[in-house]
């Protein structure tokens, strides 16, 4: 006989290779979309291209590419994923600005997760600036 708790256990991540959809929502594969932003083999173009590539990793939990897209000024020291969260949907509300010709943008969200298998979600607006060149996350604020 087991013993249950009341909480339900944990699992990884679900593993997400080249070929599967990507978590940011578009029609595309994985590795065609914000998994060549993860490897580095490609620059985020937009400052939503950058926020889609963001909810990715932390749907696949890829701290280092978060860290390395937050802004210096505003980047903490380590990115702590909760084991019982699950990223399930991204919808892009809004941008402003933004493009390959501005140096900062705008982008409100709603982004859908299970806690413990509870539905909820987070809607925020970010600001993103350039820095050094690229697209980094500057500041959140939360709509509700």
């Amino acid at each position: 006989m087991s013993r249950r708790t009341s909480r339900p256990r944990a699992t990884a991540a679900p593993r997400i290779t080249p070929a599967s959809p990507c978590p940011c929502g578009l029609p595309a594969a994985y590795g065609e979309c914000c998994g060549r932003y993860h490897s580095a083999s490609a620059a985020a173009p937009t400052c939503e291209a950058l926020m889609r590539s963001r909810y990715a990793a932390f749907a696949v939990q890829d701290a280092p590419y978060l860290l390395r897209t937050w802004h210096p000024e505003t980047r903490p020291p380590g990115v702590d994923f909760d084991p019982a969260m699950r990223w399930v949907r991204l919808e892009i509300l809004d941008t402003t600005e933004g493009s390959a010709f501005h140096s900062t943008g705008t982008v409100t969200f709603r982004a859908h997760y299970t806690d413990d298998g509870r539905p909820d979600s987070l809607h925020e607006k970010s600001r993103f600036v350039r820095h050094v060149g690229a697209w980094v996350y500057a500041t959140p604020a939360f709509v509700d």
